[in-house]
């Protein structure tokens, strides 16, 4: 079972709070005023059918509860998790602690808050190391770069000196995107042609954002195939450049997921953990998609923390994940 090498503690920000860090360096990173889109934009159709089912006057019995394994599998809330949640609920059924569709959903609704509680643990910028170095990994597709976008904004704005490296020169138009983004975050963007050693940009970037004493280093990295072996060691090989000019670095492994990819994104993850090590997980496209469940199965597979969540293409529509909001949403109140 992955495990979550972060030592840090942190307190968890509500994702529609509107406070804002007095001190900069005090604060988890890119804590900001969030849009109050974000609740509806998270939540899935999970919601209307729970409801539907649940909350009706339907008598609890072994056909609910199968028609309910149903319902969290195919919102990829995954086996496992699916198999604990449900276990719980059967046992208190037999001890008559639960006796309607309500009392299931309010426990269901409890468990899955315990499920997750534990990876609300936004990022927090070491002011320690200069700069604190994030790497961002993924396979092609998962908005890696808009997020990389939307982080760097967050920072600038919370009074965090940032930086961009932009790795990916396998694509051509990736740094062209890259630095449209950093001009509307007011963001420098370190870059070299096409087809330039990935590892030899990170370490100019490294040197210039050290010179600089800049804060942060966000480390854009080639979309990938987790199974491509050659890709895979590109990623090693940045590491290792990284590790002989600042040991410690990089100092925050940060995987986008893809909520729509639903259980592949299991596989995904296992496949870079074993690779240089996931420290945190960003999962994108949470809007308009049934797949919300996938952080449920995350959370319990794994125990990393969940950094961000994507909930549209808004530049501010990157947010700090909290559980206790997240599953209000996801599982409203009865």
């Amino acid at each position: 079972m992955l495990r979550c090498r972060c030592k840090r503690s942190c307190n968890s920000v509500g994702i529609f709070s509107k406070s804002t860090p007095s001190n900069a360096k005090a604060a988890s990173a890119g804590q900001r005023q969030q849009p109050q889109s974000g609740r509806s934009a998270i939540r899935p159709s999970l919601t209307r059918r729970l409801t539907d089912l649940l909350l009706g006057k339907r008598s609890i019995d072994a056909a609910l509860l199968e028609e309910l394994e149903t319902l969290l599998i195919t919102s990829d809330v995954g086996v496992e998790a699916t198999e604990i949640l449900l276990g719980d609920i059967s046992t208190q059924l037999a001890r008559n602690q639960l006796t309607d569709g309500r009392a299931v959903y309010n426990q269901l609704k409890q468990r899955v808050r315990e499920i997750l509680q534990p990876c609300s643990r936004p990022l927090e910028i070491s002011a320690q190391t200069l700069p604190f170095v994030i790497m961002i990994v993924g396979v092609n597709g998962v908005g890696k770069t808009t997020t990389i976008g939307k982080l760097a904004q967050r920072l600038s704005h919370s009074g965090t000196t940032t930086m961009i490296a932009a790795a990916d020169t396998f694509r051509a138009a990736a740094v062209e995107q890259l630095r449209t983004w950093g001009d509307r975050a007011g963001v420098p963007v370190i870059a070299q042609h096409t087809g330039a050693d990935a590892a030899a940009v990170v370490h100019d970037a490294f040197s210039a954002a050290r010179a600089r004493h800049l804060q942060a280093l966000i480390v854009d990295t080639a979309g990938r195939q987790h199974t491509n072996t050659s890709l895979m060691d590109e990623l090693r090989k940045i590491v290792r450049v990284l590790k002989k000019i600042e040991a410690t670095a990089p100092h925050e492994v940060l995987l986008v997921l893809d909520a729509v990819t639903g259980q592949n994104a299991i596989s995904q993850l296992e496949h870079f953990h074993s690779a240089i090590g996931v420290t945190g997980l960003c999962v994108t496209k949470l809007d308009g998609t049934a797949k919300g469940g996938v952080l449920i199965a995350l959370a319990k597979k794994t125990g990393l923390p969940i950094r961000y969540i994507g909930v549209g293409e808004g530049i501010d529509d990157l947010l700090e994940f909290n559980a206790e909001q997240f599953v209000d949403a996801l599982i409203p109140d009865s």
